[in-house]
């Protein structure tokens, strides 16, 4: 049986290690970190589209039932004025909607699943190299002297990859957005929103945005104009100083920002926000690149996971239908840039606009009640209406077509 070794216990590494199972590919995930614990603080969206590429390799009922359903955005403008409001996903009739978890919950429940269906996962398994050996497989070298030898190496290795500069030392390195990513947590609201919905908050100076979970806990996050900061720095900061810094953003608002930042105790944490739009070469003999390795998005998007999901489902299908890993690596390619890359730049542009001027302000709330009045409740939209056949065979003139 073919081997790949997959770099990154994460979200990407899990999903595609899975899906290459159902392909009759063997995979085995290394993890660097020697826990499970992963961005304990944060939470996320998966969207529709995400969701139906997990239930192609049927692996949707865990995250569902960790999860609660996010059915529409209300948008608010910083004066308090409603702007109208959209699904969160248009899904067709009997699709599966979008969900709202934490992070470390989603990558929990897809490594157990992945392990359930008898994925082998190590644990404290840093890669130092990787190169080809002259029977052409791939052999990666770990911190604690270990090798491991596969017929391909996947780096699923996040944003900060490896693996990509194994396959291009002159690779883009991530690109800081400009924000931090503020999540927090609170069971003391006086007014909390709809469940089952997100009200998305244009404030004057930074961008925020809360869901309601079905035991009446307020989750919320802020997109927050910041200087760039390690993550040691960031480590530093207390959830006093975030709920400080927060409060004088929202001070001039006439929203419920900060009320809900005011009522949130100890639970506030923060990420530094980077993308990647672009990254000419995804492969290089038998290495290839998914999700966040490949293509990351500003968390103003709500799709990273989802376009991460996608990319490890579509790469399975590739290695199943075509006879070497390259002509695999070029078809998945073909199939994935031209939407993930679309995706990364939607995300930039709404981390562009996290605090407008005046004026645009004024223009927004003009503009998008009639927007969001044309947009409806259509079927199936590019973004979370996409779908992936897993009986539709991929041969290499298909992908070129369908780029």
């Amino acid at each position: 049986m073919t081997t790949a070794l997959i770099i990154g216990g994460g979200i990407a590494g899990t999903v595609t290690a899975m899906a290459l199972r159902k392909a009759g590919i063997d995979a085995v995930v290394y993890e660097t970190y020697p826990t499970d614990a992963i961005d304990a603080g944060a939470f996320l969206v998966v969207a529709a589209n995400g969701l139906e590429a997990l239930r192609t390799i049927d692996a949707h009922e865990p995250v569902l039932k960790n999860s609660f359903p996010a059915g529409r955005v209300d948008f608010i403008s910083n004066t308090g004025k409603r702007l109208g409001n959209r699904p969160m996903s248009r899904s067709q009739d009997g699709g599966l909607g979008s969900v709202t978890l934490k992070r470390a919950t989603l990558a929990r429940v897809l490594r157990e699943e992945a392990v359930r269906r008898g994925v082998r996962v190590e644990h404290g398994k840093r890669l130092l190299a990787a190169h080809t050996s002259p029977d052409g497989r791939i052999v990666g070298s770990f911190a604690d002297g270990g090798r491991a030898v596969g017929d391909m190496l996947i780096g699923a290795d996040g944003i900060h990859s490896l693996v990509r500069r194994f396959i291009d030392a002159a690779a883009p390195r991530p690109r800081y957005t400009g924000q931090h990513t503020v999540c927090g947590y609170t069971r003391d609201a006086e007014s909390p929103p709809d469940p089952d919905a997100y009200t998305m908050i244009f404030g004057k100076q930074a961008f925020f945005g809360c869901t309601t979970a079905p035991d009446g806990e307020v989750w919320w996050f802020c997109n927050a104009p910041a200087e760039e900061m390690s993550k040691a720095e960031l480590a530093a900061v207390t959830s006093e100083q975030w709920r400080e810094r927060l409060l004088t953003l929202f001070a001039e608002d006439n929203t419920p920002a900060a009320d809900l930042v005011r009522a949130t105790g100890d639970t506030i944490v923060a990420t530094a926000a980077y993308d990647i739009i672009s990254t000419p070469t995804w492969s290089e003999e038998a290495m290839v690149i998914v999700g966040d390795a490949a293509h990351a998005c500003a968390p103003n998007a709500a799709q990273g996971a989802s376009m991460a999901i996608e990319d490890g489902v579509v790469l399975a299908k590739c290695l199943r239908d075509l006879r070497t890993p390259q002509s695999a690596f070029a078809a998945y390619e073909a199939l994935r840039r031209e939407r993930v890359e679309k995706v990364a730049a939607a995300g930039a542009g709404m981390a562009r606009r996290t605090a407008p001027g005046p004026v645009a302000r004024a223009l927004r709330d003009v503009t998008m009640p009639r927007k969001l009045d044309r947009a409806g409740n259509g079927s199936a939209d590019w973004l979370t209406g996409y779908r992936i056949d897993w009986d539709e065979r991929i041969d290499a003139r298909t992908a070129t077509r369908r780029r």
